[in-house]
């Protein structure tokens, strides 16, 4: 008798033969899912850009103001040029006073020295520029305005200099606001679920295409699971302002101001539609609105045509470009409306 080969025989025989089963996938296929390939992909291209900072000052002096060990701060960046530009917090670089000695680790393990550019705390953001001549790899800040909530961002750090961590989330909200060290609000904060570890402050948050769509900045204790960025299209800018003037320059007009609510009968006799303004507490002498004649009392209702509903309003429509060009300021005094006009001066930073 003449043995056929199995796929012989199963012709011969008329029945077709059994089909030979597809080879099982590896574990890691398994494992690598569209969701992860995503995300590792991310971290394959951004992290090598994320550095860990370990701030240390040149001064003895401790946060009270007593003698003692120097102060410092630790946290992480990202690299944003490859001839060592480094974006961060400002809590982050800021934490060692006005020159700080700051140590620069690699996510490949290399330490470099690097000094402040400049930094705003209003942003809670700071520029570093790492003193050796590198090249090192450096990520792309993204257009934050394009975000949508539910998408996917991946928050990359590099606490202590340790291998980069990595969390992954979705935006949760966008326009958010939150409040700097400095009590001025920072507008259009990225609200997200991805965890951060206070040593992952000033690394960046990114997109699953790869860019830098914020900055991580807070994490509100209590709330687990609130996490905040502020977002790239800030950091773009403030990263421009401190580049060419190593500081961001917004205007001031020389007045403290507190939100009212306007009463209805008030509302209505003045033509007014908001429900809030801000009225004047005090007038620096000399200064700006002095000069134009604006007493304590009276009432700010809008500035170049934008309406004021509260002092946060105010100082945020008082911007660079501002600085030394004529604004009109719409008042209520007295019951009666009034524009005056007045040329903002560059606001001085405290300390």
């Amino acid at each position: 008798m003449k043995i056929l080969p199995l796929s012989d025989a199963g012709l011969a025989g008329g029945r077709p033969a059994t089909p030979i089963p597809p080879e099982a996938p590896s574990e890691d296929q398994a494992l690598l899912d569209a969701y992860s390939r995503a995300v590792i992909d991310v971290v394959d291209r951004v992290g090598p850009a994320v550095v860990g900072l370990s701030v240390r000052s040149n001064s003895t002096q401790t946060a009270s103001g007593r003698g003692g060990r120097p102060q410092g701060g630790a946290g992480s960046g990202v690299v944003v040029a490859p001839d060592g530009l480094i974006l961060t917090n400002s809590h982050v670089a800021g934490a060692a006073g006005s020159a700080p000695m700051v140590e620069v680790t690699t996510a490949e393990g290399q330490r470099l020295t690097a000094r402040m550019v400049g930094d705003d705390p209003d942003t809670d953001l700071a520029l570093l520029r790492v003193e050796q001549s590198v090249t090192l790899p450096a990520a792309r800040l993204g257009d934050s305005k394009r975000l949508k909530r539910g998408q996917l961002v991946i928050a990359i750090g590099n606490p202590l200099g340790f291998e980069s961590t990595v969390t992954t989330g979705v935006v949760s909200a966008l326009g958010r606001s939150l409040r700097a060290r400095t009590g001025r609000l920072i507008d259009d904060v990225i609200q997200t679920d991805a965890a951060l570890n206070p040593g992952n402050s000033g690394g960046p948050l990114v997109s699953s295409g790869g860019e830098i769509v914020g900055v991580n900045t807070a994490v509100i204790m209590g709330a687990q699971g609130i996490c905040f960025a502020v977002a790239a299209n800030t950091a773009s800018f403030v990263l421009g302002e401190l580049i060419r003037h190593g500081r961001v320059r917004r205007a001031f007009i020389g007045l403290s101001a507190q939100q009212i609510a306007l009463p209805p009968r008030l509302r209505h006799a003045a033509g007014l539609e908001q429900q809030s303004a801000v009225m004047v507490s005090t007038v620096e002498a000399g200064g700006s609105v002095d000069r134009a004649g604006v007493k304590p009392g009276d009432i700010v209702l809008a500035l170049d045509g934008s309406t004021v509903t509260g002092a946060d309003d105010l100082v945020r429509l008082l911007t660079g470009e501002k600085i030394g060009e004529r604004v009109t300021l719409d008042l209520l005094r007295g019951g009666e409306r009034m524009t005056i006009s007045v040329v903002p001066l560059e606001r001085k930073r405290a300390g």
